[in-house]
């Protein structure tokens, strides 16, 4: 759950203000909207959400080791996208040509770009609806693959640009396509719900 934060003092951080708060509090989880509000998470997660999002990261890590196809991000790595919103998605993955052509400033700050593919892991205090529009702002934004997982349905919802949203049940393989290639995953095998 994810809650406004007001400070008076700041209408608005710019994105090296933003940083520099994010760094000084690391424990918050902040986000910012392309409007320039701020926003935290509210609660820490459950031991469930915490074990299965870690599954998610290694399930996606062993393909990646395999294949070398670019680097993991987990749920503490924060982005700028093209709006002016500071995003943190659950996993995040960069294609490896992408990867290698940032510094070393921007890997140790939060990216100007948004990641080629990301999940979103819906808890159980989450709200369906921010979460949906939080996607469509991914896509908005360059993500080329998302997938939201909601494991209180068993459904992943699966976004990607100039294409409908795709229900598929845990119970069906899903697939990395034309940006993870050769990955898939049937997540009723690697989450607890």
């Amino acid at each position: 759950m994810f809650i406004p934060l007001k400070i008076p003092a700041y209408p608005s951080f710019s994105d090296d203000e933003l940083v520099a708060f994010c760094m000084a509090n690391p424990g918050l989880g902040v986000e910012r909207n392309e409007y320039d509000q701020l926003y935290i998470n509210a609660t820490p997660t459950s031991a469930l959400i915490s074990s299965n999002n870690s599954e998610l990261i290694g399930e996606l890590g062993i393909w990646n080791r395999e294949y070398k196809a670019g680097k993991v991000v987990d749920s503490n790595g924060a982005f700028f996208l093209g709006d002016s919103s500071m995003r943190v998605p659950d996993v995040a993955w960069i294609h490896i040509d992408r990867w290698n052509a940032m510094s070393k400033a921007e890997k140790r700050s939060f990216p100007r770009m948004a990641p080629d593919f990301i999940i979103e892991l819906k808890s159980e205090t989450d709200s369906l609806r921010y979460l949906q529009k939080k996607m469509i702002k991914w896509i908005e934004n360059g993500v080329r693959l998302a997938w939201l997982v909601c494991p209180d349905s068993q459904t992943t919802y699966i976004y990607e640009p100039d294409k409908p949203q795709l229900a598929m049940h845990f119970e069906e393989t899903l697939s990395g396509g034309e940006v993870l290639v050769g990955f898939s995953t049937r997540l009723s095998d690697i989450l607890e719900y």
